[in-house]
């Protein structure tokens, strides 16, 4: 269970301040936003460039942008150990995802709420990640949508399936109340911007949502395995 909070709900004018308040988490979740994709702007490859050089934790960029076949190996290149580009926006995403893992980048495909899982087909092999949107992409703070927990569980299938190991990645309104069932449903890593930065402290949250989604986590084991015991 790894829980990755999104500075889109940090104060920007010390970034490097609100990061260290987050030693625990497992990577720092940065939204890169185009005012095209999505309607926002955030920030871009300088400023990833200056967390960089700030901190040594895992940078996981999340590219909400037109043209990530253009801009996405620049990550990468920029020391970012893992990128993830839009299904919705990318031209040819098993390319891409071969170039920002030859760049030494994990390679994520994210998936908007409207979004089928079956665009995954082609590209489930090439990847490292898939994230599924659980909130309209462009904004912070956004209350769940329920609708998107079938899609995890499909997900999650498909991958087992095919005997792969990608993480099911959760972005959009995780929080204490919302993690179990994205759990339950086969998901492992969590973005969480909100409730993380919002949180009188943000790193006890960040604890608090792994202890959370690891105690689901065991739970469903726990009810798979007996349901198997019963079956056989």
């Amino acid at each position: 269970m790894r829980i990755t909070p999104s500075i889109l709900n940090a104060d920007f004018t010390r970034l490097g301040d609100e990061i260290a308040r987050v030693p625990s988490a497992d990577a720092i979740h940065i939204d890169v936003m185009d005012n095209h994709f999505v309607p926002n702007l955030t920030i871009g490859l300088p400023v990833v460039e200056s967390v960089r050089a700030m901190t040594a934790q895992m940078l996981d960029i999340h590219l909400m942008i037109e043209d990530p076949d253009r801009w996405a190996p620049s990550y990468a290149e920029a020391g970012a150990e893992s990128v993830t580009f839009h299904m919705e926006a990318a031209r040819a995403p098993v390319r891409l995802a071969r170039t920002l893992r030859a760049a030494g980048a994990r390679a994520g495909a994210a998936l908007n709420p409207a979004t089928s899982a079956s665009v995954l087909t082609s590209v489930l092999g090439e990847i490292d990640t898939v994230l599924v949107m659980s909130v309209e992409p462009g904004f912070g703070a956004q209350p769940f949508l329920d609708l998107v927990v079938p899609k995890i569980a499909e997900i999650r299938s498909m991958i087992s399936a095919a005997d792969l190991d990608v993480w099911v990645q959760m972005d959009g309104g995780i929080s204490l109340e919302t993690i179990e069932r994205c759990v339950e449903a086969g998901a492992d890593t969590f973005v969480a911007g909100s409730a993380v930065f919002r949180a009188q402290d943000p790193d006890q949250m960040v604890r608090q949502l792994r202890d959370t989604a690891q105690a689901a986590s065991a739970g469903a084991r726990t009810v798979s395995a007996c349901a198997c015991g019963r079956r056989g």
